[in-house]
């Protein structure tokens, strides 16, 4: 279960970080409260997984989701750069989540 909480944990980091790109400096009220409810529940269930998990593999696990999921809304949505370099970069973040996870005790 606590594998479940730290990729729910890595999906609210998405959350969090693309509510950031509109807040506007923390003036646009919904985009600051989405942020807010997305970094606490990130938060939380960060806190959560790593009771479980160990916390190194917890946190590179959960930044490595966050920042995956950052770079593929930036080039779904905000017209980022969408390379096969970066996608190759991209595929070689998850390889190393999966490691981790498989190596995790």
């Amino acid at each position: 279960m606590a594998w479940i909480w730290l990729i729910l944990a890595g999906c609210f980091e998405i959350g969090f970080t693309t509510c950031l790109r509109y807040a506007d400096g923390f003036r646009n009220i919904p985009w600051t409260l989405g942020f807010l409810v997305s970094a606490t529940l990130s938060m939380v269930l960060l806190e959560t997984a790593a009771r479980t998990i160990p916390m190194g593999t917890a946190y590179a696990v959960w930044t490595g989701i966050g920042a995956v999921g950052a770079v593929v809304v930036g080039m779904l949505w905000f017209g980022e750069p969408a390379t096969v370099l970066r996608s190759l970069l991209i595929l070689g973040v998850v390889a190393c989540i999966a490691g981790l996870k498989l190596t995790a005790q």
